[in-house]
Parts: structure tokens; C-alpha cells; sequence
């Protein structure tokens, strides 16, 4: 595909889903092109896919979230970035760092949004005593987990699931709807 969208994949851990991204990435009809992948975490897993797969990597402390959200944004201009996934990544975005992006950063969450924001998605949704969980890709907001629904994909709860099973089946369409998402943001086929 001629004129694919320079994008940025920001992580915090193992990085499951910055594969699957990757992997579409390199579909000739993806609408985006990974230039660079930024962690707030040394230890990350991720990083060594962006080692594997030849992607610019940097890592950026965000211990002081303020200096870490200015390092990205001069990283990310510096390579002509015009949109960002997150995929893993355990902040916050700032208002400030979002306005400079707007409805061009995503996300996929671990639960049908609006319900389970936040962490531990898997626990509530089992403690809930729900039928149905699943995964969301949503633009983001300042306010955790808020943004406008792009996806999602409903999986049915098991009366003996348990949260490293459902965590499990979760996952698995994770990595299908996200590199979906994408494609409709885009409106790629």
C-alpha cells in the first residue's frame, strides 16, 4: 500500500499484541507503518520484538510522567509519527500530550467497555457473575478507558472459568480485533 500512516506502538510488558500488530504491519494493504515503539518499562518484552522485527525502540522512564510524555512527543516528531496504539501500556495518557494527537491515539482494553475499566478486568467480570466478557479497541482520553468505542468482540464467561482462563480466551481475540480496528479506522480491507 502506497502512503501508509507512520505509527508508534507505546508498551509497557510483553508486548502480545505489538506482535500481531507488527505482523499485519507488514501486510502490503495495512494502513499503518510501525517507525518506532516507545516503553516506560527497561524489562519490557516487547522490546525485544522491536529488536526481532528491526523497529527504532526507546525507552523512556515515566517515573516523572511529565518529562516522560515530553520525551515521547519529541521522539514521535522526530519520526514523522501520525498515530499511536497502545498495547499494554499501564498510564494515563496527559490531556496535553492526547490534544497533540487527537483522535489518532487507540487502545484495546480487556473488557466490554464501559464496563471493567481499569485493571483487574477478569477478577470483576468473574466476581460480577457475568455472562459475557470480551475486549474493546477505543479511542483515547484523558479519563481511563472512556474513549469512543471503535470494536469489540463478546466472548462467552464458562460457568468453571477462571482468570487466567478467561484472561486466556481474552487474549486470543485481542489479537484479532486490534489489527481489525485499524484497518476500519482506516477504512482498509
Amino acid at each position: 500500500m502506497v502512503g501508509k500512516v507512520n505509527a508508534c506502538v507505546i508498551i509497557s510488558g510483553k508486548g502480545s499484541n505489538l506482535k500481531q500488530i507488527i505482523i499485519s504491519s507488514r501486510e502490503y494493504n495495512f494502513p499503518i507503518n510501525i517507525k518506532l515503539i516507545i516503553s516506560n518499562n527497561p524489562m519490557a518484552q516487547g522490546l525485544k520484538l522491536a529488536k526481532k522485527y528491526n523497529i527504532p525502540f526507546k525507552f523512556f522512564s515515566s517515573y516523572n510522567y511529565r518529562i516522560f510524555e515530553r520525551n515521547c512527543l519529541l521522539e514521535i516528531k522526530k519520526k514523522k509519527i501520525k498515530f499511536i496504539c497502545l498495547a499494554g501500556f499501564m498510564k494515563v495518557l496527559s490531556e496535553n500530550f492526547l490534544k497533540t494527537f487527537k483522535h489518532k491515539v487507540i487502545n484495546i482494553h480487556p473488557s466490554l467497555l464501559p464496563k471493567f475499566k481499569g485493571l483487574n478486568t477478569h477478577k470483576k467480570v468473574l466476581d460480577n457473575k457475568e455472562k459475557y466478557s470480551g475486549c474493546t479497541v477505543h479511542f483515547v482520553t484523558s479519563s481511563l478507558d472512556s474513549g469512543q468505542i471503535i470494536m469489540q468482540k463478546k466472548i462467552i464467561v464458562e460457568k468453571n472459568e477462571t482468570v487466567f482462563s478467561l484472561k486466556k480466551k481474552v487474549l486470543r481475540q485481542e489479537h484479532k480485533i486490534y489489527s481489525k480496528a485499524i484497518r476500519k479506522i482506516f477504512k482498509t480491507t
